[in-house]
């Protein structure tokens, strides 16, 4: 195992932890809710949070390169960048619903490496290395062996995203092939499907901070995720994640033109 690659884990579960704890400070609180220009909220939770973040990796690790949600994107020199979202789900976090995460991806010369996806007011955590398998806490987890779409289970974050980008009658057909849909949004659909517990989540308007400390957890258990096109890439706005078995035919069924009616 790569010395430093288990560094940069291990440092990035206790920094989660540490940013979790600050942020519960805040959860069901009434904090006060700003408005960003995507109409995306933000409070003093998610900026704190991501303040610790880069304060305390950074220092640990200095020449390392960083993408925050929050404050952007500074190059760092060592080959190394952290992707950071503080609180992914703020949406729940800001009406009290406890699936929200401190999440924390780690890049090494391009290839995602390591993440970890911390549940402050749920106290887990998901974590990946490359090549040491995906966990929830300290249990090894892996995605299903189902192979028939007619008894999976989909997530999804809200059925407006897909009328945004135009595929709203391309998930409901997905829907009406599966067994199951849960609105299990942001990152906790992804973790579903990395425990087994569902076989597909499929998602629109997500940024590479949303990603970054998904995808080695997905693909470590034994998933795969990819962009709509079938192609991996962080900084698309869709992505599709499943147990590997069901990728080609959720595609498929996600990129199928409707035949326009007369």
């Amino acid at each position: 195992m790569n010395a430093d690659w288990r560094n940069r884990h291990d440092a990035a579960r206790a920094a989660a932890e540490e940013a979790g704890r600050f942020a519960l400070q805040y959860f069901d609180q009434g904090i006060a809710v700003e408005w960003k220009p995507d109409q995306s909220p933000v409070t003093m939770a998610d900026r704190g949070a991501e303040q610790l973040l880069r304060k305390k990796l950074l220092e640990l690790f200095p020449g390392d390169g960083f993408l925050g949600e929050e404050f952007g994107d500074t190059p760092g020199t060592s080959g190394y960048r952290w992707i950071i979202d503080p609180i992914d789900g703020t949406r729940s976090f800001v009406r009290g619903i406890p699936i929200w995460a401190c999440m924390i991806g780690l890049e090494h010369k391009g290839e995602l490496i390591a993440g970890v996806v911390y549940l402050p007011a749920m106290r887990q955590a998901y974590h990946a290395l490359r090549g040491n398998g995906a966990f929830r806490d300290e249990r090894r987890i892996r995605v299903s062996d189902v192979a028939d779409l007619a008894r999976a289970h989909v997530y999804y974050s809200s059925i407006s995203w897909f009328h945004k980008a135009g595929h709203t009658q391309q998930f409901l057909n997905l829907v009406h092939c599966t067994e199951r849909q849960r609105g299990f949004g942001d990152f906790y659909g992804f973790m579903m499907v990395a425990q087994g517990s569902g076989e597909i989540m499929v998602e629109h308007g997500v940024h590479a901070w949303d990603l970054g400390a998904i995808v080695p957890i997905v693909e470590e258990a034994g998933g795969l995720l990819t962009a709509w096109d079938g192609k991996l890439d962080i900084d698309k706005p869709d992505v599709l994640a499943s147990n590997r078995l069901l990728h080609k035919q959720a595609l498929e069924i996600m990129n199928h033109v409707p035949e326009a009616q007369g």
